[in-house]
């Protein structure tokens, strides 16, 4: 469920405080990674499943990396990996029902718009691969096996750069994540869950 998040607010305060920083330019031949938190928010209506159950999936926080090569002056190719995601499973009427753990690593293809004097703001497209494990059922559904499958799907990303040094950043960015999964419940096919989070948060970014 989706909600307005203090980190992404903090994160915003700090990027206007460093806007008058220097960029941090990239070239071709150039590496970057970063370290930071981030939230996966998914929207606020997650689908229907048999029998006109509304599914409602909770946010989480957790520590990401990332690591881009720079394929050309300013574009690069970059990896997104991070610590499992953990997520309350709710239905509207029954309450909390189970909870899942994922992983979303995504693959963008990015371009950084450098500039003298402001914050360097960059946006990217990808595609996302998310797997679902160590689902467990609680509430008016413990005791039944529930199994989500895992996702393909297009990323969108947009951020901005707050350079603190010639090699290191404030990072604060959002991403779009397309997550459909398949429900099975004790084998069954329930329907499909539309998950479809912002990711947004922050991170440092250092340039080697």
């Amino acid at each position: 469920m989706r909600k307005t998040s203090p980190l992404l607010l903090s994160s915003l305060a700090a990027a206007l405080v460093l806007a008058a920083s220097p960029a941090m330019a990239q070239s071709k031949g150039d590496w970057t990674i970063s370290a930071g938190v981030h939230q996966v928010a998914p929207k606020s209506s997650n689908g229907t499943l048999a029998g006109g159950l509304k599914v409602d999936v909770d946010s989480d926080i957790k520590p990401t990396i990332t690591g881009e090569y720079f394929v050309a002056d300013n574009l690069g190719i970059e990896i997104l990996a991070a610590l499992p995601f953990k997520h309350d499973i709710n239905i509207d009427g029954l309450g909390r029902v189970g909870s899942t753990k994922h992983l979303p690593p995504v693959v963008s293809l990015q371009y950084h718009f450098n500039s003298k004097g402001k914050v360097s703001p960059f946006v990217g497209v990808g595609l996302n691969y998310t797997t679902f494990f160590s689902e467990e059922t609680g509430g008016a559904l413990a005791g039944s096996n529930l199994k989500l499958d895992d996702s393909w799907g297009l990323a969108a990303h947009l951020g901005l750069d707050c350079a603190i040094s010639e090699k290191g950043a404030l990072r604060v960015d959002a991403r779009w994540i397309d997550i459909d999964s398949d429900v099975k419940l004790d084998g069954n096919k329930l329907g499909t869950v539309n998950i479809d989070p912002l990711v947004y948060g922050v991170s440092y970014v250092f340039k080697f």
